[in-house]
């Protein structure tokens, strides 16, 4: 049988390991993940738009950015009609 000690220890892991799990899916769903994507997805396509020599290179880098914000308001009613009707 093992010691009370020995459970303590064990309960003291588990709980270390769900502070991180909710840190983790709390940055996930975050805005500042959010904003940091996109501001790096508008710099990679403006660079790009610009190297190509695409005319408003920096008004057409928005495009992208705004999909991706878009789908990241989408996804959580997705997700959850889909949940409705899988489970």
């Amino acid at each position: 049988m093992a010691e009370p000690i020995e459970f303590y220890k064990e309960i003291k892991i588990i709980k270390e390991r769900n502070k991180r799990v909710e840190a983790d899916k709390a940055w996930e769903i975050s805005w500042t993940r959010r904003i940091f994507i996109a501001i790096i997805t508008y710099v990679v396509a403006g660079i790009w738009l610009m190297i190509i020599h695409e005319s408003t290179a920096w008004l057409k880098a928005l495009v992208p950015v705004a999909g991706y914000i878009l789908s990241t308001l989408s996804l959580p009613a997705i997700k959850k009609w889909w949940i409705s009707k899988n489970l």
